[in-house]
């Protein structure tokens, strides 16, 4: 289950990637980009210490973006590169924000939510020491795989619209309002 908080954010998640997307190789929009929210879902952090989202943005009239994000108490060793950028965040203090591909929390989550054939994370928001139940905007679903052995990478699908072919297997699948048939977001690969 994922805990969210009823927050103020400083600045916020779109704000970060309006400047950090820009940068990106793989981002092929406007310069100054106007991002707004497609959709979103949370996976668990087994140690309970990041947070862990399926983020889908779209700029304009762009297409969706698929940007997964993680969030940390403390800068993660060795991810510079990966870095968003911080946020001020009214609850839990300074917050570190990464860009999942670069972080072993979202990797190793992604890729068990696939072997497993599970799913995103059931939300609870404490507004303030009550937890309320939220239902995701953003359906995810792990295709499982055909064993574990041997090294694996995880791929992510930047923009989201390759269709989902029912023999697939090691892949991560999401659907969204306006976007009802499945899409692949997250491949395994052997390596």
């Amino acid at each position: 289950m994922a805990i969210l908080h009823k927050a103020q954010i400083t600045p916020s998640k779109l704000e970060l990637l309006s400047s950090w997307l820009p940068r990106q190789p793989w981002y092929d929009g406007p310069a100054e980009p106007v991002l707004a929210r497609v959709a979103a879902a949370r996976f668990d952090d087994p140690e309970g210490e990041v947070g862990i989202e399926t983020l889908l943005v779209r700029a304009g009239d762009g297409p969706v973006l698929h940007v997964p994000l993680t969030y940390r108490g403390a800068p993660l060793a060795g991810a510079e590169e990966f870095l968003v950028g911080t946020t001020q965040h009214s609850v839990l203090g300074e917050r570190w924000v990464y860009d999942g591909t670069g972080d072993p929390a979202y990797l190793a989550e992604a890729a068990r939510v696939i072997r497993k054939s599970g799913h995103q994370a059931a939300e609870q928001v404490d507004t303030g020491g009550e937890l309320v139940s939220r239902d995701p905007d953003l359906t995810l679903s792990g295709s499982g795989s055909p064993g574990s052995a041997g090294p694996i990478s995880v791929q992510v699908n930047r923009i989201p619209t390759i269709a989902v072919d029912p023999a697939d297997e090691g892949v991560l699948t999401g659907c969204w309002s306006g976007q009802e048939t499945p899409v692949v977001l997250v491949h395994l690969r052997r390596s």
